[in-house]
């Protein structure tokens, strides 16, 4: 029971990877906050997993959401920051302002506003970890995804500086990389893991929740008390070299 007796928060949890996190974390002892703005998959979330989670309407992107949610727990020592939208996948040349300052709003403004208040919170708590969920695409160029990769981006420095700056205050800070991941949003892109792209992979499938959320524990975790500003990838060997000379698996 490597989280027994403390508090995790997952952004995000309602649904998805999020919600397999708070689902791994509760098995392993955490009291955990499911937090989203899908209130009714939040409350059944909550409600599933039982007497260790509760459900808080959470808008990464409101600082007064951030305030009420702290001020509304005696304690914290995880933070997970892993809320976050793709956007509009459109040509460079067709973005909308308003479409990138949104996703950037979310995605990074969030991940911020979560190390400012819930990073005070855990510092009070005597110290803890902060995993933030960036993306390959905070490895590479993803075309198409401006907004989407340059947030993902921005997460790696983020974590860098927090890390530096928060050690002092017994807080840890590190970054996931996933690759393709089933879930349903990247269903709703069509990606379903069929594609011969999968099948190049040296591990030759798309990823799944669960490979995330063990990655994500094990960064929350004492066992990775000497490791902060990291960056894990989880993309079954997506960028480990040039894949196009490599036949697809059977």
């Amino acid at each position: 029971m490597r989280f027994a007796g403390k508090t995790v928060l997952v952004t995000g949890s309602a649904k998805g990877q999020g919600a397999e996190e708070v689902r791994r974390f509760a098995a392993e002892g955490a009291s955990v906050v499911v937090a989203d703005v899908l209130d009714d998959e939040g409350e059944a979330m909550a409600k599933g997993i039982g007497d260790a989670a509760r459900y808080v309407h959470l808008d990464v992107t409101s600082e007064e959401d951030w305030t009420a949610l702290v001020a509304s727990l005696d304690a914290l020592h995880v933070l997970v920051n892993n809320a976050g939208v793709l956007g509009p996948f459109t040509p460079l040349f067709k973005s909308d302002v308003g479409a990138f300052r949104r996703t950037l709003d979310i995605n990074l403004v969030g991940t911020f506003l979560g190390h400012k208040h819930a990073g005070r919170k855990i510092s009070q708590s005597g110290g803890g970890a902060i995993v933030n969920i960036s993306s390959i695409s905070g490895m590479w160029g993803t075309p198409y995804a401006a907004a989407y990769t340059a947030s993902k981006w921005a997460i790696r420095g983020l974590t860098k500086a927090a890390a530096v700056e928060l050690g002092r205050n017994g807080i840890r800070v590190n970054s996931v990389h996933p690759g393709g991941v089933k879930t349903d949003m990247t269903a709703a892109m069509g990606d379903d893991g069929s594609t011969d792209w999968y099948k190049r992979l040296p591990v030759p499938r798309i990823g799944t929740v669960d490979d995330i959320a063990g990655a994500v524990l094990f960064l929350a975790s004492d066992e990775a008390a000497y490791i902060t500003g990291s960056e894990l990838v989880i993309d079954g060997g997506t960028l480990a070299g040039d894949l196009s000379l490599i036949p697809p698996a059977p």
